[in-house]
């Protein structure tokens, strides 16, 4: 079975056992920051991988590293080294925060500027936006593009939407050649 299918499964689980709880809001934070820390600490997923390394040891590691996290993610970390599936933990991650996002009707997305975006400025862009698409609100992640000349590039999934000065001319000289 592939480790998509096998992360969206677990994923799913841990999902419904954050409804049941009402900790859906909790449990996704605490998804981001595990993935955060997988994807910065290659040695953690070499250290639960290793085959010599003890299962006790491993689950050691685990109850230190992630004590401050909810009980569920800490299960679901047993489970997940128990079943030698360390592997899909950011997948899984990913999966989950789709799953609270469709459930919660907000959308990630990046929105490209020449200079960081203030928090109203965010509110306007996630107001429209959503709108647009069809959702409640966009989390915004704002990536400062010092090669933009001005206005904003904002993705969604595999849409954009080109609002900057670059994007306008380009889309200009289109029209005038064609």
């Amino acid at each position: 079975m592939s480790n998509t299918v096998v992360a969206k499964r677990y994923a799913d689980a841990l999902f419904q056992i954050a409804k049941e709880d009402n900790q859906i809001d909790r449990l996704e934070g605490e998804m981001r920051t595990l993935k955060e820390v997988f994807l910065a600490n290659k040695e953690l997923t070499s250290f639960l991988e290793h085959p010599k390394v003890s299962m006790e040891s491993k689950k050691d590691a685990i109850k230190t590293a992630f004590a401050t996290m909810s009980p569920s993610i800490q299960n679901l970390l047993m489970i997940l080294v128990e079943r030698h599936r360390e592997d899909i933990v950011t997948n899984m991650a990913d999966e989950f925060i789709l799953l609270v996002n469709e459930y919660t009707g907000v959308v990630d997305a990046k929105v490209y500027s020449v200079r960081p975006l203030s928090k109203q400025e965010q509110e306007g862009i996630s107001k429209v936006f959503a709108q647009k698409i069809g959702k409640q609100a966009l989390r915004i992640e704002n990536i400062v593009d010092s090669s933009l000349l001005g206005g904003i590039k904002l993705r969604i999934g595999n849409r954009i939407f080109d609002g900057t000065v670059s994007g306008k001319l380009e889309r200009l000289e289109r029209r005038l050649l064609g």
